[in-house]
């Protein structure tokens, strides 16, 4: 293995063994990687993401926002949360497997909101005023300096969310499940069927893309697709975990859970790309379609 996404790899992988794991990784990718930083790129896709869900929340709801909706994988910024709160929702909870979003993490996602897109369809002028004065009152950990504007963010295992069951609206993820390992997984879609609301809706994207070609270009989207499994296993990392997943494994696993799949955009990759691509043996009896899906952006409603 050589290239940069190697590096990325080793360096993860013995991260991931030590005391403190998550911590070292905040510490790599901060001073090596650069990858905590709050980048204009990553800054547009997730609030594309919070978009796309409000959007397809009204088209089939015919209402503006949801009243209380969970996210699962918080990230380093809570921008998806905040756009939730300034569209009106009251319950916004946020939760992850580590304590990725520190303080000033979350001021910088409001201030950055604020500033840049502060006429955004949707947004309730008090909301907006609300922020701006929540920005001017001291802080301290991020759960507690989020609790007055309504956002709930919690640190801990999703399978064992604590609430009581059918109290949620509406339901979301950001690129998060291709992180989350099957077995894991499947517990947690059920736990999020018991405290839906019968008729709330489920909203999640999915990135089916190998990650470390996000980092090296010398690779493609389907590099990892060439392991076994136990290879992988060697590769692979706790720290930014990747399941490996196709489309049609995550449409058996919703059904499986009691999930209608109500709508489904794409991005059907390359199949230029992935034919170039030397499959392990265990991806050969895949159609090619589903193998070359990257991305996939799904609504789904308890069955």
């Amino acid at each position: 293995m050589r290239g940069k996404w190697m590096f990325k790899a080793l360096v993860q992988k013995t991260l991931s063994v030590l005391p403190g794991s998550h911590h070292l990784n905040y510490l790599f990718q901060r001073h090596v990687t650069k990858g905590v930083q709050l980048s204009d790129q990553y800054f547009s896709d997730k609030l594309q993401h919070a978009r796309d869900h409000i959007r397809l929340y009204r088209a089939h709801t015919g209402r503006n926002c949801p009243s209380s909706t969970i996210e699962l994988g918080t990230g380093w910024y809570p921008i998806v949360p905040f756009y939730f709160y300034l569209c009106g929702a009251e319950n916004v909870m946020t939760t992850d497997i580590s304590r990725h979003c520190k303080p000033g993490f979350a001021l910088e996602t409001a201030r950055r909101i604020l500033d840049e897109i502060p006429d955004e369809p949707g947004f309730q002028d008090d909301r907006k005023a609300q922020l701006t004065a929540w920005l001017q009152t001291p802080k301290s950990d991020t759960r507690t300096m989020l609790s007055p504007l309504g956002i709930d963010y919690r640190v801990g295992d999703a399978r064992q969310s604590g609430l009581p069951g059918d109290s949620v609206e509406f339901i979301h993820s950001n690129n998060t499940f291709e992180h989350v390992y099957p077995d894991i997984l499947r517990d947690i879609l059920k736990e999020f069927r018991r405290i839906g609301k019968p008729d709330g809706l489920h909203s999640h994207f999915i990135d089916m893309s190998d990650h470390f070609a996000h980092m090296d270009s010398s690779i493609s989207i389907y590099h990892f697709l060439r392991y076994s499994e136990a290879q992988w296993k060697r590769i692979d990392n706790s720290i930014q975990p990747q399941n490996r997943w196709r489309l049609s494994q995550y449409h058996q696993l919703f059904r499986e859970t009691g999930y209608q799949l109500i709508t489904e955009e794409i991005r059907p990759g390359h199949k230029a790309q992935l034919e170039k691509e030397p499959l392990h043996s265990s991806y050969t009896s895949f159609d090619t379609a589903d193998l070359a899906v990257s991305h996939a952006h799904v609504l789904l409603r308890s069955e």
